[in-house]
């Protein structure tokens, strides 16, 4: 078993439902993003929940499933594009058993279940990510990028490297639940 992680506990806020988010997070427009629950909202991680669709009461929502982990320094903000002449930005929705490396910028329209963000990257806008995919650290995915279920992308412009093992699902999943145990508050 890895050694634990410890945390300030003044520093993080824990939900009912085990989301455990930094202080030192901006979470702009809480009202429009859905943590699942057992979600590690790093420090200064910034989540856009406060951009709009063109007009009034059209909020985009951002929604992160169970055992996501957002790490240190990581932009998350809705996919926008212009239509004529209208500005919008489009609802994002990640996966359960998601980590994402610190500093990395996502821009993804959807990110599946199980799959492994490295740090420093750069998801671009509209980018899909299927089930049990991993991105390597430094990757620079292009926008409107599709990538496969069960591959390996690394590189700038990121591209295919290998196919992952059938087995990456139940990995990552021992992976992000481990994580979450081995969080533990300093100060109990």
């Amino acid at each position: 078993m890895e050694p634990p992680i410890f945390y300030s506990k003044a520093e993080f806020i824990e939900t009912d439902t085990g989301n455990k988010v930094s202080r030192r997070a901006t979470i702009a427009g809480p009202q429009n993003i859905i943590l699942g629950g057992k979600t590690i909202i790093s420090s200064g991680a910034i989540i856009r929940g406060d951009l709009r669709r063109t007009g009034p009461g059209h909020a985009v929502v951002i929604s992160l499933g169970r055992y996501c982990l957002v790490g240190e320094g990581c932009v998350m903000r809705p996919p926008y594009k212009t239509y004529r002449g209208n500005f919008n930005y489009y609802p994002m929705k990640i996966g359960e058993h998601v980590h994402i490396g610190t500093n990395t910028v996502v821009e993804a329209a959807t990110i599946g279940n199980h799959v492994e963000i490295g740090k420093n990257c750069v998801i671009g806008k509209f980018t899909i990510i299927k089930d049990c995919a991993k991105i390597a650290d430094n990757t620079i995915i292009p926008p409107n990028t599709v990538i496969p279920a069960l591959s390996l992308f690394a590189g700038s412009p990121g591209r295919f490297i290998e196919d992952l093992p059938e087995s990456t699902q139940e990995i990552v999943e021992a992976q992000t639940k481990q994580y979450y145990t081995r969080f533990q508050p300093l100060d109990r």
